[in-house]
């Protein structure tokens, strides 16, 4: 990476998370009680840069700069996702607004009990932001994070060379001299080859989950270890991804280094049962612990321990962002819960 650059610049996906508690996850017909509700951030970038700036809350003294582009409606819940950004110190200028398209929501259904999470999403405007709406001459950062693919429908589009809107975006990015980041969506479908595999050869980092990586590679990940990790890191690979190939689940992470062969595991932070709250954004919050340590050039298996330590105070919140403390606080969380072997 460029020791001239230095920031993040989140892209893609902003919503507004309607979270809703609920006692019990109904039978069709059935009616379950709401225990309680709050609307919160919601989307890979949303999240991510959110987390970031809970970590690091002076953003004069910020380890380095974050920023968020998309495209919101011009609504309340649009002006609640700028004033949010403003108030964590989170760079909007390349924030459009849509006045035709509402900004994109979800209803977040989360079972008390287990933290279980079922959502219901309404696309909005985040269905139209494409290649076009950014100008990276515009920006200094080092990072550029794009998710999520299979939720961005102009982007995930087949252009008419065959390439993907993403794809384009990716190679403007990479042009312009960023280290492009990419985050996926756990969708029931079909389409991971077909939209993924194109943007691949324009990624530098791909963060998954297990479903998501299965999916990709077509191994089946229903058993998670440092062995079936290894083996799909290296077949995702192969599909063109330039750096690192990186996979978080509940069990622990992966990473492969694409140009050296290293491969590198940390186990997940044993979070007692009693002190999960929901495990809404979990993912977004391992990335952005392990794209604070992957920016700062801190050694890859240490950025895994940091995704893992602010993925486990996420889950002390039903919200994505609400339980993340300040970095230190967040480190001392891991290791007093202890890392399970992985």
């Amino acid at each position: 990476m460029s020791s001239q650059r230095k920031g993040l610049l989140a892209a893609g996906n902003l919503i507004v998370d309607h979270v809703k508690m609920i006692d019990a996850w109904p039978s069709q017909d059935a009616l379950v009680s709401i225990l309680s509700q709050e609307s919160s951030n919601g989307g890979g970038p949303y999240n991510v840069t959110k987390d970031l700036a809970r970590l690091f809350p002076d953003a004069n003294s910020r380890p380095f700069p974050v920023a968020i582009a998309g495209l919101v409606g011009d609504d309340p819940d649009g002006q609640w996702i700028r004033e949010d950004c403003a108030e964590h110190g989170i760079d909007t200028a390349q924030l459009g607004i849509s006045d035709s398209s509402a900004t994109s929501y979800t209803d977040v259904m989360t079972v008390a009990g287990t933290g279980r999470r079922t959502f219901f999403h309404q696309r909005g405007a985040n269905a139209r932001f494409d290649e076009n709406a950014l100008d990276f001459s515009r920006s200094n950062d080092r990072l550029f994070y794009l998710g999520y693919l299979l939720l961005l429908d102009a982007l995930d589009d087949v252009r008419p060379d065959g390439r993907t809107g993403a794809t384009h975006l990716l190679e403007r990015a990479s042009s312009a001299g960023l280290t492009t980041v990419v985050e996926l969506v756990s969708e029931e479908s079909d389409r991971f080859r077909e939209v993924v595999s194109p943007a691949l050869p324009q990624t530098d980092v791909l963060l998954t989950n297990e479903f998501e990586a299965g999916r990709l590679s077509g191994i089946d990940l229903t058993e998670f270890n440092a062995e079936k990790a290894r083996t799909t890191t290296e077949a995702i690979r192969e599909l063109g991804v330039r750096q690192l190939v990186v996979i978080h689940a509940p069990a622990g992470a992966a990473a492969l280094d694409c140009r050296t062969g290293d491969f590198v595991t940390s186990g997940s932070v044993n979070v007692p049962d009693e002190a999960i709250k929901g495990a809404l954004g979990a993912g977004d919050a391992f990335s952005a612990g392990f794209l604070y340590g992957f920016h700062e050039s801190k050694p890859l298996d240490e950025s895994l321990r940091i995704g893992a330590a602010v993925a486990a105070c996420c889950l002390g919140h039903p919200t994505p962002s609400g339980g993340i403390p300040p970095y230190e606080e967040c480190l001392a969380v891991g290791e007093n819960w202890g890392f399970r072997d992985f």
